[in-house]
């Protein structure tokens, strides 16, 4: 009983506290994925909401690099490719240079064709910060090469546009 007692005082309860403060996108940023679960337990669908600025809770760990909530989210929201104006998780993963979230996104069915409102790609986001671990990620999980962004610029454009010869290189195989 004391051992029960003592896991809920130092695990529990904490979380309890913590989470009634936040709300899913403050707990999607900077909380745990114990805040985020009790969350989910208050509210199964809570996970799946868009904030007034159309980002999910999945993005947001994402931008916010969070993640240990990005991976609970990605395992149980029901779609990992929902597309805000601003791109998908994917897409923030790129921009961070996340390469382990992405993997994990990918991982999890994240499309990596899907633009944001610009017409870019995380593959382009991967080109634009020079990651080229990541961009070598996308194109192993079939990112496309020949999609234009709004202004007529496809991945192997901005990779010259880039002069990265490293990141060239991949496109040549």
């Amino acid at each position: 009983m004391e051992k029960i007692f003592i896991l809920f005082v130092t695990v529990v309860l904490p979380a309890l506290c913590m989470a009634q403060g936040k709300d899913v996108f403050d707990t999607a940023r900077t909380g745990t994925v114990e805040e985020m679960k009790v969350l989910v337990k208050k509210n199964t669908d809570t996970i799946n909401a868009i904030n007034a600025a159309g980002f999910s809770p999945l993005i947001l760990a994402c931008y916010r690099g969070n993640n240990g909530v990005a991976e609970y989210l990605a395992r149980n929201v029901k779609d990992v490719n929902y597309n805000s104006s601003n791109g998908t998780a994917l897409a923030a993963a790129a921009v961070k240079g996340n390469t382990a979230l992405a993997k994990l996104l990918l991982e999890n069915k994240a499309n990596p064709n899907l633009p944001d409102g610009g017409g870019m790609t995380p593959i382009v986001y991967a080109i634009q910060f020079e990651n080229k671990d990541l961009v070598t990620l996308l194109l192993q999980h079939k990112a496309k090469t020949d999609i234009k962004d709004n202004d007529g610029h496809t991945p192997y454009d901005h990779a010259v546009i880039s002069k990265n010869q490293e990141i060239i290189n991949l496109f040549k195989k």
